[in-house]
Protein backbone atom coordinates (compact mmCIF):
# COMPACT_ATOMS: atom_id res chain seq x y z
CA UNK A 1 0.00 0.00 0.00
CA UNK A 2 1.15 3.39 -1.08
CA UNK A 3 1.07 5.86 1.95
CA UNK A 4 1.86 9.29 2.39
CA UNK A 5 2.47 10.54 5.79
CA UNK A 6 1.26 14.31 7.25
CA UNK A 7 2.68 15.04 10.30
CA UNK A 8 5.32 17.62 12.76
CA UNK A 9 5.29 17.10 16.14
CA UNK A 10 7.46 14.70 17.92
CA UNK A 11 4.44 12.75 19.10
CA UNK A 12 4.32 11.53 15.20
CA UNK A 13 7.57 10.41 14.89
CA UNK A 14 6.59 5.99 16.24
CA UNK A 15 3.06 6.31 14.31
CA UNK A 16 5.77 7.53 11.01
CA UNK A 17 8.39 4.83 12.51
CA UNK A 18 6.00 2.03 12.36
CA UNK A 19 5.04 2.65 8.55
CA UNK A 20 8.41 2.98 7.81
CA UNK A 21 9.16 -0.48 9.22
CA UNK A 22 5.65 -2.34 8.14
CA UNK A 23 6.90 -4.26 4.66
CA UNK A 24 3.39 -4.43 3.62
CA UNK A 25 3.32 -0.33 3.53
CA UNK A 26 5.12 1.88 1.02
CA UNK A 27 5.67 5.48 2.15
CA UNK A 28 6.30 7.59 -1.24
CA UNK A 29 6.32 10.53 0.83
CA UNK A 30 6.30 12.76 4.36
CA UNK A 31 4.49 15.91 4.29
CA UNK A 32 5.38 18.16 7.16
CA UNK A 33 5.47 22.02 8.52
CA UNK A 34 8.30 24.61 6.75
CA UNK A 35 11.50 25.50 8.80
CA UNK A 36 10.27 27.56 11.35
CA UNK A 37 12.29 29.98 14.00
CA UNK A 38 12.51 28.53 17.26
CA UNK A 39 13.82 29.12 20.52
CA UNK A 40 14.79 32.54 22.54
CA UNK A 41 17.29 32.98 19.59
CA UNK A 42 15.05 32.31 16.99
CA UNK A 43 16.77 29.90 15.35
CA UNK A 44 15.51 28.50 11.98
CA UNK A 45 14.81 24.43 12.65
CA UNK A 46 13.47 21.80 10.78
CA UNK A 47 10.39 20.24 12.85
CA UNK A 48 10.57 16.81 14.91
CA UNK A 49 9.14 14.61 11.93
CA UNK A 50 11.98 16.28 8.92
CA UNK A 51 15.06 16.19 11.55
CA UNK A 52 13.71 11.62 11.84
CA UNK A 53 13.82 11.66 8.58
CA UNK A 54 16.75 13.01 7.67
CA UNK A 55 19.13 10.80 5.45
CA UNK A 56 16.15 8.15 4.61
CA UNK A 57 16.15 9.33 0.80
CA UNK A 58 12.35 9.59 1.62
CA UNK A 59 10.51 12.66 -0.80
CA UNK A 60 9.99 15.27 2.43
CA UNK A 61 7.06 17.98 1.16
CA UNK A 62 7.18 21.64 3.59
CA UNK A 63 4.16 23.43 1.39
CA UNK A 64 3.45 26.81 3.65
CA UNK A 65 0.00 25.37 2.92
CA UNK A 66 -0.97 22.37 2.31
CA UNK A 67 -4.08 23.07 0.35
CA UNK A 68 -3.01 25.25 -2.51
CA UNK A 69 -3.62 23.79 -6.03
CA UNK A 70 0.96 22.64 -5.99
CA UNK A 71 0.80 21.13 -3.06
CA UNK A 72 -2.52 19.10 -4.12
CA UNK A 73 -0.87 18.69 -8.26
CA UNK A 74 2.77 17.61 -5.88
CA UNK A 75 0.20 14.95 -3.72
CA UNK A 76 -1.35 13.42 -6.86
CA UNK A 77 2.29 12.91 -8.33
CA UNK A 78 2.88 10.79 -5.76
CA UNK A 79 -0.28 8.45 -6.12
CA UNK A 80 -1.39 7.53 -2.24
CA UNK A 81 -3.49 4.74 -1.69
CA UNK A 82 -3.82 6.57 1.93
CA UNK A 83 -2.76 9.11 3.42
CA UNK A 84 -2.23 9.29 7.75
CA UNK A 85 -1.77 11.92 9.48
CA UNK A 86 -1.05 13.02 13.04
CA UNK A 87 0.21 16.47 14.65
CA UNK A 88 0.23 17.84 11.10
CA UNK A 89 -0.53 21.19 11.89
CA UNK A 90 -2.44 22.44 8.86
CA UNK A 91 -6.32 21.72 8.29
CA UNK A 92 -6.81 19.63 5.62
CA UNK A 93 -9.31 20.73 3.14
CA UNK A 94 -11.76 18.48 1.26
CA UNK A 95 -9.52 18.68 -2.23
CA UNK A 96 -6.72 17.31 0.14
CA UNK A 97 -9.15 14.29 1.49
CA UNK A 98 -9.90 13.39 -1.89
CA UNK A 99 -6.69 12.68 -3.11
CA UNK A 100 -6.12 9.35 -1.87
CA UNK A 101 -7.92 6.40 -3.16
CA UNK A 102 -8.50 5.06 0.38
CA UNK A 103 -8.93 8.66 1.96
CA UNK A 104 -7.51 9.40 4.84
CA UNK A 105 -7.43 8.92 8.34
CA UNK A 106 -5.89 10.31 11.29
CA UNK A 107 -4.10 9.22 14.52
CA UNK A 108 -6.09 11.11 17.36
CA UNK A 109 -4.56 11.14 20.98
CA UNK A 110 -8.26 10.60 22.79
CA UNK A 111 -11.39 8.82 22.37
CA UNK A 112 -12.86 10.19 20.10
CA UNK A 113 -16.09 12.02 20.59
CA UNK A 114 -13.65 12.97 23.77
CA UNK A 115 -11.51 16.22 23.63
CA UNK A 116 -12.13 16.84 20.00
CA UNK A 117 -9.17 19.99 19.62
CA UNK A 118 -6.04 21.02 19.75
CA UNK A 119 -4.86 19.91 23.24
CA UNK A 120 -6.69 16.47 24.32
CA UNK A 121 -3.88 14.83 26.26
CA UNK A 122 -3.63 18.31 28.33
CA UNK A 123 -7.43 18.68 29.16
CA UNK A 124 -7.48 15.23 30.01
CA UNK A 125 -4.91 15.43 32.48
CA UNK A 126 -6.05 18.90 33.75
CA UNK A 127 -9.81 18.02 34.08
CA UNK A 128 -8.43 14.66 36.23
CA UNK A 129 -9.64 11.91 33.94
CA UNK A 130 -8.67 8.30 34.83
CA UNK A 131 -8.03 7.33 31.46
CA UNK A 132 -7.75 8.61 28.01
CA UNK A 133 -6.66 6.52 24.53
CA UNK A 134 -6.36 6.86 21.16
CA UNK A 135 -8.13 6.64 18.34
CA UNK A 136 -7.86 6.07 14.53
CA UNK A 137 -10.59 7.95 12.21
CA UNK A 138 -11.34 8.41 9.27
CA UNK A 139 -10.77 12.52 8.18
CA UNK A 140 -13.70 14.44 7.31
CA UNK A 141 -14.74 18.31 6.74
CA UNK A 142 -15.55 18.63 10.59
CA UNK A 143 -12.56 19.34 13.86
CA UNK A 144 -11.92 15.17 14.78
CA UNK A 145 -15.46 14.46 13.48
CA UNK A 146 -14.79 11.34 11.04
CA UNK A 147 -15.87 7.98 11.61
CA UNK A 148 -13.81 5.37 14.14
CA UNK A 149 -11.40 2.86 12.67
CA UNK A 150 -10.17 1.74 16.02
CA UNK A 151 -9.37 2.56 19.53
CA UNK A 152 -7.36 1.92 22.21
CA UNK A 153 -7.54 3.00 26.11
CA UNK A 154 -4.57 3.90 28.11
CA UNK A 155 -5.00 4.59 32.06
CA UNK A 156 -3.58 7.71 33.52
CA UNK A 157 -1.88 7.34 36.71
CA UNK A 158 -2.87 9.96 39.61
CA UNK A 159 0.38 10.98 39.03
CA UNK A 160 1.08 11.31 36.00
CA UNK A 161 2.01 14.38 33.64
CA UNK A 162 0.68 15.44 30.37
CA UNK A 163 4.42 14.92 29.21
CA UNK A 164 4.07 11.00 30.69
CA UNK A 165 0.73 10.53 28.79
CA UNK A 166 2.08 11.94 25.76
CA UNK A 167 5.00 9.24 25.66
CA UNK A 168 2.35 6.74 26.57
CA UNK A 169 -0.05 7.89 23.82
CA UNK A 170 2.79 7.95 21.05
CA UNK A 171 3.65 4.40 21.62
CA UNK A 172 -0.27 3.26 22.00
CA UNK A 173 -0.92 5.05 18.88
CA UNK A 174 1.87 3.59 16.51
CA UNK A 175 0.38 0.23 17.60
CA UNK A 176 -2.54 0.98 16.75
CA UNK A 177 -1.65 2.59 13.21
CA UNK A 178 -0.78 -0.72 12.12
CA UNK A 179 -3.64 -2.65 13.00
CA UNK A 180 -5.49 0.11 11.57
CA UNK A 181 -3.88 0.18 7.83
CA UNK A 182 -3.30 -3.69 7.83
CA UNK A 183 -7.50 -3.94 8.64
CA UNK A 184 -8.02 -1.36 5.56
CA UNK A 185 -5.64 -2.89 3.25
CA UNK A 186 -7.65 -6.19 4.10
CA UNK A 187 -11.15 -4.03 3.02
CA UNK A 188 -12.59 -5.42 6.27
CA UNK A 189 -11.95 -2.12 9.09
CA UNK A 190 -14.69 -0.76 11.19
CA UNK A 191 -16.52 2.24 10.38
CA UNK A 192 -18.29 3.60 13.22
CA UNK A 193 -20.07 6.97 13.43
CA UNK A 194 -18.95 8.76 16.54
CA UNK A 195 -21.77 9.54 19.20
CA UNK A 196 -22.14 13.50 18.65
CA UNK A 197 -23.84 13.84 22.24
CA UNK A 198 -20.68 12.91 24.33
CA UNK A 199 -18.86 15.70 22.11
CA UNK A 200 -16.64 17.23 24.50
CA UNK A 201 -13.32 20.28 23.28
CA UNK A 202 -9.92 20.50 23.80
CA UNK A 203 -9.25 24.39 22.83
CA UNK A 204 -5.60 25.05 21.84
CA UNK A 205 -3.62 26.02 25.38
CA UNK A 206 -2.40 29.08 26.11
CA UNK A 207 -0.38 30.63 28.87
CA UNK A 208 -2.66 32.22 31.22
CA UNK A 209 -4.41 28.85 31.31
CA UNK A 210 -1.26 28.40 33.71
CA UNK A 211 -2.41 30.69 36.18
CA UNK A 212 -2.86 29.61 39.59
CA UNK A 213 -6.54 30.13 41.24
CA UNK A 214 -5.98 29.18 44.65
CA UNK A 215 -9.47 29.51 45.54
CA UNK A 216 -9.55 26.04 43.83
CA UNK A 217 -9.58 22.75 45.65
CA UNK A 218 -6.31 21.30 45.78
CA UNK A 219 -7.63 18.57 43.72
CA UNK A 220 -8.35 20.45 40.93
CA UNK A 221 -5.11 22.93 41.30
CA UNK A 222 -2.84 19.86 41.51
CA UNK A 223 -4.38 18.44 38.14
CA UNK A 224 -3.84 21.33 35.99
CA UNK A 225 -0.20 21.39 37.89
CA UNK A 226 -0.06 17.68 36.06
CA UNK A 227 -1.94 18.25 32.87
CA UNK A 228 0.26 21.54 31.72
CA UNK A 229 3.78 20.23 32.64
CA UNK A 230 5.87 20.33 30.70
CA UNK A 231 3.80 23.78 28.74
CA UNK A 232 2.42 25.69 29.57
CA UNK A 233 3.07 24.84 33.06
CA UNK A 234 0.64 26.19 36.35
CA UNK A 235 2.11 29.96 37.72
CA UNK A 236 1.69 32.13 40.53
CA UNK A 237 2.61 35.16 41.29
CA UNK A 238 5.01 35.55 44.55
CA UNK A 239 4.71 38.94 47.02
CA UNK A 240 7.23 40.95 48.37
CA UNK A 241 10.45 42.74 47.85
CA UNK A 242 11.62 39.53 45.04
CA UNK A 243 8.58 39.63 44.12
CA UNK A 244 8.79 37.32 40.95
CA UNK A 245 6.56 34.50 38.85
CA UNK A 246 6.89 30.91 40.27
CA UNK A 247 6.32 28.00 38.02
CA UNK A 248 4.86 24.88 39.78
CA UNK A 249 5.55 21.67 38.18
CA UNK A 250 5.33 18.95 40.72
CA UNK A 251 3.27 19.07 43.88
CA UNK A 252 1.24 17.34 46.80
CA UNK A 253 -1.76 17.19 48.33
CA UNK A 254 -2.05 17.90 51.71
CA UNK A 255 -5.03 17.76 54.56
CA UNK A 256 -4.77 21.36 55.61
CA UNK A 257 -6.75 24.27 55.40
CA UNK A 258 -6.28 28.48 55.24
CA UNK A 259 -6.87 31.74 53.06
CA UNK A 260 -6.71 30.54 49.40
CA UNK A 261 -2.75 31.22 48.33
CA UNK A 262 -2.11 31.35 51.81
CA UNK A 263 1.88 30.00 53.10
CA UNK A 264 1.04 27.74 56.06
CA UNK A 265 4.60 25.60 56.09
CA UNK A 266 8.05 26.25 55.01
CA UNK A 267 9.58 23.22 55.95
CA UNK A 268 10.11 19.87 55.07
CA UNK A 269 9.67 19.47 51.09
CA UNK A 270 9.13 22.77 50.05
CA UNK A 271 6.28 25.54 50.96
CA UNK A 272 2.15 24.55 51.71
CA UNK A 273 0.19 26.54 49.84
CA UNK A 274 -3.49 27.06 50.97
CA UNK A 275 -6.25 26.46 48.29
CA UNK A 276 -10.08 26.86 48.41
CA UNK A 277 -10.48 23.87 50.14
CA UNK A 278 -7.19 21.40 51.20
CA UNK A 279 -3.67 22.04 50.76
CA UNK A 280 -0.59 21.76 47.69
CA UNK A 281 2.74 21.34 48.95
CA UNK A 282 5.14 22.84 45.77
CA UNK A 283 7.62 20.28 45.20
CA UNK A 284 9.56 21.44 42.47
CA UNK A 285 9.65 25.04 41.30
CA UNK A 286 11.12 27.52 38.83
CA UNK A 287 11.47 31.06 40.10
CA UNK A 288 11.35 33.63 37.62
CA UNK A 289 14.49 33.77 35.24
CA UNK A 290 16.30 30.65 36.99
CA UNK A 291 16.67 27.06 37.00
CA UNK A 292 14.35 24.46 37.96
CA UNK A 293 14.82 23.47 42.07
CA UNK A 294 13.01 21.56 44.96
CA UNK A 295 10.93 23.12 46.65
CA UNK A 296 12.98 22.22 49.45
CA UNK A 297 15.34 24.16 47.96
CA UNK A 298 13.96 27.38 46.52
CA UNK A 299 12.31 28.12 50.86
CA UNK A 300 15.96 27.85 51.84
CA UNK A 301 17.20 30.67 48.88
CA UNK A 302 14.52 32.83 49.69
CA UNK A 303 13.24 34.17 52.89
CA UNK A 304 9.63 32.87 52.30
CA UNK A 305 7.35 33.29 55.40
CA UNK A 306 4.48 31.63 56.61
CA UNK A 307 1.31 33.58 56.06
CA UNK A 308 2.10 35.63 52.55
CA UNK A 309 -0.16 35.36 50.19
CA UNK A 310 0.57 33.35 46.89
CA UNK A 311 -1.51 35.16 44.01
Amino acid sequence: MRVVFMGSADIACPSLESLLSDPSVDVVGVVTQPDRPKGRQLKVSACAVRTHLEGSGIPVLTPQSINTEASLEALRALSPDLAVVMAYGQILKPTVLAVPRLGCINVHTSLLPLYRGAAPIQWAVANGDAETGVTIMHMDEGMDTGDIVLQRTIPIGPADTAGRVHDNLADAGAALLCEAVHAIQAGNAPRVCQDESRATYAPKLKKEDGRIDWTQSAEAIYNRVRGFNPWPCCTCAVPGARAHTLRVLTARLEDESGAPGEVLDVKGDGPLVACGTGALRLLEVQPQGKRVMQGCAYVCGRSLQRGEILG
